[in-house]
């Protein structure tokens, strides 16, 4: 996997090296900020474009509270009040070390897992004097399974519980009304239930923002799984929602066939079928609070 890893990384960076002037190169990249460079912002309105992260991350000092909640599948009918009564809910927190560099916790109901993540971006949109056509991001998260052990009489390992996602963020602004991100990832389980299950997980995403008005936009997100036992076994993950944004707030209203919040359960463990009517509602609210 690590190779894989290196591999990916190698091939944008000289990707990207194409596309920048000859007086630019990658060192030069991090120096300092010539003049008559403008810089992208605001690609996506907050740290998640659905379900799964976005290029966006907190200002160096700002600290995000992030409540994410689904409800049940709305075919589970008028008994359930159509999955109204169910719910599966995560609380995140994230804080901007550097105009770069961020890291982030949370802990949600599904799996009762508890996660933590670094996002580093690499490369930042530009235009001017350094020309840069899109933003790439890299984002590494571990996740630890607590659920108590379901065979007691075996030999149970720690290492057993853990997951980890690595993630490049890959995005453009096009214009004020207009961005894309695409997002290779690999899942990577270190217990998985049979022998014929896959460890590691290969998956390509894509997920946009469609501005609406100066406080709304129109997001889609959707992730798919390469060929394998599961994606045999399992549903690619699609989600559709609004962004709205309220002063210190950002409110964000979807619809998914995911279940799972974090990136460790919706990527490779949804089981919803849009067409069968396994759609959950769901919402995050993202607060900010400015701490230096």
């Amino acid at each position: 996997m690590q190779k894989n890893l290196v591999a990916v990384l190698v091939f944008l960076l000289t990707f990207c090296s194409q596309n920048i002037s000859a007086q630019d190169d990658l060192m030069d990249i991090f120096g300092d900020e010539p003049q008559g460079t403008e810089y992208a912002y605001g690609t996506f309105k907050t740290t998640r474009v659905v379900l799964n992260h976005s290029i966006q991350s907190p200002a160096p000092g700002d600290l995000l509270f992030i409540i994410s909640h689904h409800f049940g599948h709305l075919n589970e009918g008028p008994y359930n009040l159509f999955g109204l009564d169910m719910a599966t809910i995560r609380f995140g927190l994230e804080y901007g070390i550097t105009n770069r560099l961020s890291l982030g916790i949370g802990r949600g109901t599904y799996k009762k897992i508890f996660d933590g993540h670094v996002k580093y971006k690499i490369l930042q949109q530009s235009s001017g004097e350094r020309n840069m056509p899109f933003s790439i991001s890299y984002f590494g998260s571990a996740g630890i399974n607590t659920l108590k052990w379901q065979d007691l009489n075996r030999t149970n390992y720690f290492t057993s519980r853990l997951t980890y996602v690595h993630q490049f963020l890959i995005a453009r602004k096009f214009n004020n009304w207009l961005s894309l991100q695409l997002t290779p990832t690999i899942v990577h389980r270190n217990l998985v239930a049979t022998t014929t299950d896959q460890n590691s997980v290969y998956v390509m995403g894509a997920g946009g923002r469609l501005k609406l008005s100066q406080r709304v936009s129109l997001n889609a997100e959707y992730f798919y799984l390469l060929p394998g036992k599961t994606a045999d076994d399992f549903d690619n993950s699609l989600s559709i929602g609004l962004d709205i944004e309220t002063g210190g707030h950002v409110f964000q209203l979807f619809f998914t066939n995911s279940n799972p919040i974090s990136e460790h359960g919706f990527i490779t463990e949804t089981k919803g079928n849009w067409l069968n009517g396994d759609i959950y509602f769901g919402f995050n609210i993202t607060r900010t609070f400015t701490l230096k």
